[in-house]
């Protein structure tokens, strides 16, 4: 009796702690979106100290923003994608067809 009661205090415990942390993520998570954030199509200020500087991502060799999307995704139908599937199966190493392979039973 006296462990079940001591597992009850720990996961109350637990559970106050989580709820503590998720409660101080959200304020947390607020106050950041409220907060002025860098503007792509303005050059950054090394005198504005309300802007923060882009990700070195966003910049190209010279250190000018880049305008153009870094990750471009088609949209595939499902008979592309087992289209693509079955060559690379075809292209691997190993039988390539197991279904043509007789088996001898004893």
């Amino acid at each position: 009796m006296v462990l079940h009661l001591l597992y009850i205090i720990a996961f109350t415990v637990l559970a106050v702690l989580a709820i503590a942390n998720l409660i101080r993520n959200l304020i947390s998570l607020g106050f950041e979106s409220q907060r002025p954030h860098f503007n792509r199509n303005s050059p950054p200020s090394p005198f504005s100290s309300q802007q923060t500087p882009p990700h070195p991502e966003f910049l190209d060799a010279s250190g000018k923003l880049i305008n153009e999307p870094l990750l471009v995704m088609r949209s595939m139908t499902v008979e592309d994608a087992r289209e693509q599937l079955d060559a690379l199966y075809e292209a691997s190493p190993g039988p390539s067809n197991l279904n043509s392979e007789t088996r001898e039973e004893p």
